[in-house]
């Protein structure tokens, strides 16, 4: 969908015209509200490069090329199931520059300073949007990270910026989504995702008390194996798509029967729609959409 024309086009910008990044985000056309009339919320994620998180399956360096990136983001958001976008700065505004945001709900991703691989991962600084700037920019909320490790005290400053963005946010009216994901490292180091219902059930009510208020607060979680958990919060929910797990037939079938719960509202899912192993992104877009329709 990204033609030569718009592409060099966007490059001339890029270099010659800066201002026309805030042109574009005053001239964007908001949508009214969150939730679309079903009631339900589908965002495509694309905020993995910026935190070096490249992958996707054997491939390290699957989300390198920016112009296929965003020629898979506007495959995505051409489809009209799909109510909007979780993003970078970068991405938010090459996606404004080329048109594809109006009508679509911007949620700008704020806290990207855990690299991927570094041994500071934890320490998940705000080096994105803030929550002024998500203001000032015209977007539907912020997004924020939270991986809690006991046995790293970098866990402590992701905390404290989570629950100051959660605040500022609902100062403003705007939704606060917070991503809280139970890790622990193993004898390699590496970290590892806790899928179990009591550590993804502590992480739960661990953010949802984060902040001076809970009103805009929405939680980001991957889908559990035990729904049980999701009963341990009122706050609306979305599933996370995750890291791909390679079978398509699988990954929709989880988010399908998570959906089934009450407090969930719908999908966020970034590279297993944007890269699915078929290559066929507009057919795993509406493939997520119809799991959607059905579990809603």
């Amino acid at each position: 969908m990204l033609t030569d024309d718009q592409w060099s086009g966007l490059l001339h910008t890029r270099a010659t015209a800066p201002g026309a990044v805030a042109r574009a985000y005053a001239a964007r056309k908001r949508r009214a509200k969150l939730l679309s009339d079903k009631g339900t919320l589908f965002l495509v994620a694309a905020d993995h490069p910026a935190r070096g998180a490249l992958a996707v399956g054997s491939d390290p360096l699957a989300m390198v090329d920016r112009r296929d990136l965003l020629d898979r983001l506007l495959i995505a958001l051409a489809n009209p199931a799909v109510d909007g976008l979780l993003g970078t700065p970068d991405i938010v505004e090459e996606l404004l520059l080329l048109g594809a945001l109006d009508d679509k709900v911007v949620i700008g991703s704020m806290n990207r300073g855990g690299l991927a691989g570094a041994d500071w991962e934890i320490d998940d600084r705000f080096t994105g949007y803030t929550a002024q700037s998500i203001v000032d920019s015209g977007l539907d909320g912020g997004k924020m990270l939270l991986r809690i490790v006991n046995a790293d005290a970098g866990t402590i400053p992701t905390l404290q910026g989570c629950a100051d963005a959660v605040s500022e946010l609902a100062g403003h009216g705007l939704m606060a989504m917070v991503e809280p994901l139970p890790y622990h490292r193993d004898n390699s180091g590496r970290l590892v995702l806790e899928r179990d219902t009591a550590a993804l059930a502590r992480a739960i009510t661990v953010a949802s008390a984060l902040g001076v208020t809970s009103s805009h607060t929405w939680l980001k979680l991957p889908a559990p194996a035990d729904l049980k958990v999701l009963d341990a919060t009122t706050l609306p929910v979305v599933v996370l798509g995750g890291v791909p797990s390679g079978n398509p037939d699988e990954d929709l079938a989880a988010w399908g029967k998570a959906l089934g719960h009450a407090a969930v509202r719908g999908l966020v899912v970034g590279r297993a729609l944007l890269y699915p192993p078929h290559g066929d992104v507009a057919g795993a877009v509406d493939a997520a959409a119809k799991v959607l329709e059905v579990g809603s």
